[in-house]
């Protein structure tokens, strides 16, 4: 640290503080008065190492509340360099140790970021109270070190400081960022021991970490039990559920909020936003966007982001534009959502022009930019622009992280230079994880390159034992070229390892109720009503060409039975439901939680032509826009 003669302003002062020391009188009463006249001008001129001069010049007699002032404003202002100053002036002075002023001056480094001159005062304090303890731990929480935070509550508790319920609050807090299951339940334990789990800030808190940790059913307890409820607290619940994509019980909370008398606030809207995002429900999307308008709630820069998030995961993607228009502010994160949105629509073209527009604007692009662009060039197929946007990261002071080599193998291995790929792979400077490998091998799923793709597969087998869409994607590969010995051999491995695979499963929103069909699932009261129009559809998109393609059913079966099974794929059932319940000339918007297939991806293209309709399917991985036997990738995904 400096010592405190270097760290002087070299301002000059302001005129009426000048003025007040020149006409200073001896006695106290002057002091006093210029006391209360150099804080009234300190919140003005914010000249805090001007003040300090001004005691060591014996212009002005220190005193304790000055002090205080003077460390409050640096912490407000987060000004680090003049509070480490002030801290330092302080410690020389009369009053040093202060067991007040010196938590004071642990929050001001808490709340500056500097952890390290914070843990520094922490341990050379004579004495610390639960202040003391609690400012440090929240400290720790709020800078993204919660199991720091966490590591003190047992130190503090053995020496016999009892913590209070901003203690336990910070605590749950901590615990929910760290998503620690048994400590936050230990901390749990303790705050019902000191009888602090009955406070609404405690409960919100509380309530917060288990939601945090999805565990809503001991949130839900948690939420019952409160005495007095918030919006903090319903808040809280609502976006449990939005993380975990149930939009149903957000929805379901949000109204019996507003039952209860309480407004939505921008975090009500957002967390919803983002539970309709996740299961794409547009039309719940677009109720909530109304609500939010009707309320009088301003479209800030948090909440635009989030709507034209859900707009875009929805299927909508000039609402989303729409949105982006009319921000007031657009901020980097506002730009990188326009650009999320148009590479995962397939807009390949469109997204580079956007960003040479954010360029343009000034706005200066990070990591999650190049992701977005390469991720567009990658679907589009657009190989020479995604090799200089990578190349461009060097201009900005960026370096590329593992998300952004993942996007040019993928780029690489769609436009099938597998080979090229695997060499860009190698010559890597950070070590390819199981998704840089993964690309690779979905690659060469899609070309049908066994060796490659088995040599890849054994990569990630051993950086990701547990994940089933290697083995599975392996399997594909073996049985799409008429090796059903070795397909066979790993969907064994996959059995005895206990991999399982992720069922397929494809919905559809109607009338504010989402409709949702699995693989070989029967369940749906329409299905036979269901499965009888799609056999109907199927006639009328072979009269136009349709021609099944019996490579996507990946089982030794003979021809009749495989060409069967390829009429039962989930999204298939999805669009028959839909052509069979919205109205004619209703878009219909498909959600689907692996990638299409291409056999769907063809029947669908013809179904669009024959019944008239646009319609839109969101795979794992991107966007297909089908109207008029055409799709908006060119079949190039």
């Amino acid at each position: 640290m400096k010592p405190f003669f270097l760290l002087r302003s070299k301002r000059t002062p302001h005129p009426s503080v000048l003025s007040s020391v020149s006409s200073l009188s001896s006695d106290s009463n002057s002091n006093s008065s210029l006391i209360l006249q150099t804080k009234h001008l300190l919140r003005k001129s914010q000249d805090h190492l001007h003040v300090l001069s001004l005691i060591d010049s014996g212009s002005l007699q220190p005193r304790l509340d000055l002090y205080s002032d003077l460390i409050k404003q640096c912490t407000n202002l987060k000004k680090l360099r003049e509070g480490m100053a002030v801290h330092q002036h302080f410690l020389s002075s009369r009053f040093n140790p202060d067991l007040f002023f010196l938590n004071s001056v642990v929050n001001m480094y808490c709340k500056c970021a500097s952890l390290e001159d914070a843990r520094k005062v922490f341990d050379e304090m004579p004495e610390r109270d639960v202040v003391t303890w609690t400012a440090l731990m929240t400290g720790y929480a709020q800078n993204e070190q919660p199991l720091d935070a966490l590591r003190l509550f047992p130190m503090m508790l053995g020496l016999g400081v009892p913590p209070n319920q901003f203690t336990f609050a910070t605590l749950f807090k901590a615990a929910g960022a760290a998503n620690g299951y048994e400590i936050g339940e230990q901390v749990h334990a303790v705050c019902v021991k000191f009888g602090c789990d009955l406070d609404v800030y405690v409960g919100s808190s509380l309530l917060d970490m288990y939601a945090r940790q999805e565990r809503m059913l001991e949130a839900c307890l948690v939420f019952d039990m409160l005495e007095s409820k918030n919006e903090v607290s319903w808040n809280a619940l609502i976006a449990g559920y939005a993380r975990k994509v149930d939009g149903e019980n957000a929805m379901m909370k949000f109204r019996e909020m507003q039952r209860s008398g309480f407004k939505a606030t921008h975090f009500t809207y957002s967390s919803l936003f983002s539970a309709c995002a996740g299961t794409g429900a547009l039309e719940q999307g677009k109720w909530v966007h109304a609500h939010m308008v009707k309320s009088g709630q301003k479209l800030i820069a948090f909440i635009g982001n989030t709507l034209l998030d859900m707009y875009a995961k929805a299927g909508s993607i000039q609402d989303a534009r729409k949105v982006f228009d009319r921000l007031d502010k657009r901020d980097v994160v506002s730009w990188n959502s326009m650009l999320k949105a148009c590479a995962h629509h397939g807009l390949g073209k469109e997204t580079i022009s956007l960003f040479e527009e954010m360029r343009s604007f000034g706005i200066q692009p990070n990591h999650i930019t190049f992701v977005c662009v390469l991720t567009a060039c990658s679907h589009a197929g657009l190989l020479a622009e995604g090799q200089h946007y990578l190349k461009m990261m060097k201009m900005y002071k960026l370096e590329p992280e593992i998300e952004h080599y993942v996007t040019v193998v993928d780029l690489l291995g769609r436009a099938g230079l597998l080979e090229q790929a695997q060499k860009f792979i190698d010559e890597m400077p950070i070590e390819p994880n199981a998704a840089v490998w993964g690309a690779l091998l979905g690659a060469c799923r899609m070309h049908k390159n066994v060796e490659l793709g088995k040599f890849a597969a054994e990569r990630v087998f051993q950086l990701d034992p547990h994940d089933s869409g290697p083995p599975v994607l392996l399997s594909n590969i073996y049985a799409s070229t008429g090796r059903w010995t070795e397909a066979a051999r790993v969907r064994k491995m996959m059995k005895e390892s206990g991999v399982k695979k992720e069922p397929a499963c494809s919905w559809v929103e109607m009338e504010n109720s989402v409709h949702m069909f699995v693989a070989n699932d029967d369940s749906h009261p329409q299905i036979r009503e269901i499965l009888k129009f799609w056999e109907e559809t199927n006639v009328k998109i072979k009269e136009v060409g349709y021609v099944p393609d019996k490579n996507h059913v990946l089982l030794f079966v003979d021809e009749e039975e495989r060409e069967a099974r390829l009429q039962y794929h989930c999204e298939k059932i999805a669009l028959a439901f839909a052509l069979l319940n919205m109205p004619p000339g209703a878009t219909i918007r498909i959600m689907k939680n692996i990638r299409v297939c291409g056999d769907c991806h063809s029947a669908i293209k013809l179904v669009s032509k024959v019944m008239e309709r646009e319609i839109i399917v969101r795979d794992k991985n991107r966007f297909h826009h089908f109207s008029k036997g055409s799709c908006s990738c060119d079949d190039y995904w």
